[in-house]
């Protein structure tokens, strides 16, 4: 499904806007809303580096290492990908993934990005995720 700049805008801002709300949910479904935005942000560079920011930060506040080395080299590999055109699709944006690799969407994946969108059509993000961090 094809969907513009602004609304891709919008449902990526919803989705860090889930991440940030779900404090107190467990640490694999706050990844599941960073995973979500990163799909859908990672066809645009600010986005795109913004997500890898958000999953970088996220790393380190919970200790997990090997994550946070992999986001500094997706982090690196960003502006690269983006010259190249090297974008693989429904690549969730992890370091337990392939950089490279395209990847199919979970149902939980597609059901978070189906309700970002849904909400993003019916009002506006409350703020804008791609700015702040």
């Amino acid at each position: 499904m094809h969907i513009d700049r602004e609304q891709q805008r919008r449902v990526y801002a919803r989705l860090v806007d889930g991440f940030r709300a779900g404090a107190t949910e467990g640490v694999e479904q706050r990844w599941q809303w960073l995973m979500a935005a990163h799909i859908i942000g990672q066809m645009d560079f600010r986005l795109h580096v913004h997500s890898h920011v958000v999953m970088l930060a996220f790393a380190a506040k919970t200790g997990d290492w090997p994550e946070v080395g992999g986001q500094l080299i997706r982090l690196a590999l960003v502006p690269l990908g983006h010259l190249v055109g090297r974008l693989p699709t429904g690549n969730i944006g992890r370091a337990t993934v392939n950089a490279f690799q395209p990847m199919p969407l979970s149902m939980e994946l597609q059901q978070l990005i189906g309700e970002a969108r849904l909400a993003a059509v019916a009002k506006p993000a409350r703020n804008s995720a791609e700015t702040s961090s």
